[in-house]
């Protein structure tokens, strides 16, 4: 109460054009609602992916996206900023409350869009301090709207397309509330969700940027509801699965399988059309094919869509493939060095393979305590490649293993081949190749960095805490190559 009261005062410094009745509407309205906290959680508000990383740039709504948006209700009445009156126009996506004027920032490209994939959509809330409701509405831009203009009145729909009544009682917490996006909404637009609060003059007021790409219902009752998309080369014995999902799961009735019987069915637009066509033999409320100008839906060769009547409850289609193993697929080591010489405890080694088939390979040098002390990953393609790998080991007796997985996924080989290793030691070693055994690492904890080839050392407490923190996209504290790794790593 305090600290909200405080802010406003704070914030009352930065107003001197406006009225002293807007001022005094301002001061009352948060001493009222300071307990009433919440969010859209799916979809989620452009507040929320700010909290998730998303969105950037964004002020104080990072920290608290329960509170952006407070203001009063009564949208889309009246001018804002006043009893039953709602937001001021270009403040809608704050409320007006200047920690959080970041989110009134409004462009085209300037947020995160979550893709609206099904016209149905289940709004969901996250109360952090629920009070009675009286109602949750729902909002969307008219179409033709400005994206690149601040958010005002005459942006958005007069109505609802949704409400819900809530009777003046708390929320349930997981309650969802099941709207359906009008037919004519396509594209980029924003959703603004509204709950309005029982016992103040308070609402909130979320706004949610979307790109509607759902289709819309088609003539006839046909609704999309997924596509044969072909890729893959079949062979012989794999087979092909439509599988359909109502609601409450998978669907046995109208789930379709075709098995591949020759070569030739195996191509991708052959299987597709085979497909394609056994789903209409087989089914009455489920088509596949491509519409025509007179909304026939015929099978073709190649990419089909798959179309669903209401009755059949079917909202989506997964393509399954069971592929069989291609017993012709072979791949062996083929051509080393006499021997192979440290350094120091490092070399470079080349090496052969070969391959019938592309493949995605991986080879791996083991020392004689079976610790991999070089690796390699690639692409081959042809029926010989070199390969080569930076090795950092002691002289000794090691094995090379090869693995090495067909592109289309259906086969993999393998291969292990003693390789002789001399000269001189020295290497350093360590426990781990970067990044495997993340969880474990702790202060002392040694890494290669296949990439650097270097080794580090994970710093003593409480360093130590960041060398664990590492993800693709994230990876500021990765040794010898994020722009913070000194804070956690040494390097040896």
């Amino acid at each position: 109460m305090l600290g909200r009261n405080f802010m406003i005062k704070k914030e009352m410094s930065r107003w001197g054009g406006v009225s002293s009745l807007t001022l005094l509407s301002v001061l009352l309205l948060p001493s009222q609602a300071v307990q009433a906290h919440g969010y859209l959680n799916d979809p989620p508000s452009r507040a929320f992916l700010c909290q998730k990383g998303l969105n950037k740039d964004c002020g104080g709504a990072q920290y608290e996206p329960q509170s952006v948006g407070e203001t009063f209700k009564g949208f889309p009445a009246g001018v804002g900023g006043a009893p039953l009156q709602g937001p001021v126009d270009g403040k809608i996506a704050s409320g007006g409350i200047g920690l959080f004027s970041a989110m009134d920032a409004q462009s085209a490209t300037r947020w995160h869009k979550t893709e609206i994939k099904d016209r149905t959509v289940k709004f969901d809330w996250k109360y952090t301090a629920p009070h009675p409701v009286t109602k949750h509405e729902y909002f969307i831009t008219r179409n033709g709207w400005n994206p690149n203009e601040p958010l005002k009145r005459t942006s958005f729909e007069s109505t609802p397309f949704c409400a819900v009544d809530g009777g003046n009682v708390l929320p349930v917490p997981g309650t969802q509330h099941e709207c359906v996006i009008p037919q004519d909404k396509n594209g980029s637009h924003i959703l603004l969700g509204i709950w309005t609060v029982g016992d103040t003059d308070a609402a909130f007021y979320n706004v949610v940027d979307v790109n509607i790409i759902a289709e819309a219902e088609l003539p006839g009752g046909w609704s999309n509801v997924g596509s044969i998309a072909p890729s893959t080369v079949l062979i012989p014995g794999d087979k092909v699965k439509a599988r359909a999902f109502t609601n409450a799961g998978e669907s046995a009735a109208h789930t379709v399988e075709i098995s591949i019987d020759n070569a030739e069915e195996g191509a991708p637009q052959n299987w597709a059309f085979k497909l394609a066509e056994k789903i209409n033999k087989t089914q009455t409320l489920i088509k596949a094919g491509i519409r025509d100008e007179q909304g026939n839906i015929a099978p073709v060769k190649g990419q089909n869509n798959l179309f669903a009547q209401k009755d059949s409850a079917v909202v989506r289609y997964e393509l399954a493939l069971d592929m069989q193993e291609d017993e012709s697929a072979s791949m062996a080591l083929s051509a080393f060095a006499q021997e192979y010489v440290l350094d120091k405890g490092r070399t470079k080694m080349r090496f052969a393979m070969i391959a019938n088939r592309d493949m995605n390979v991986e080879a791996t040098l083991f020392n004689a305590s079976n610790k991999p002390v070089g690796s390699v990953k690639t692409l081959v393609q042809g029926s010989s490649n070199w390969l080569e790998m930076d090795v950092r080991s002691e002289p000794g007796t090691h094995h090379m293993t090869l693995v090495g997985t067909t592109t289309d996924g259906r086969t993999t080989r393998q291969d292990t081949q003693p390789v002789n290793v001399t000269g001189e030691g020295g290497a350093k070693d360590y426990h781990f190749v970067f990044p495997e055994g993340l969880a474990t690492y702790e202060a002392g904890t040694r890494v290669l960095h296949p990439q650097t080839g270097e080794v580090y050392e994970c710093k003593p407490f409480p360093d130590s805490g960041y060398c664990k923190q590492y993800l693709p996209t994230a990876n500021g504290f990765e040794p010898g190559v994020g722009h913070h790794w000194q804070t956690a790593w040494n390097q040896l």
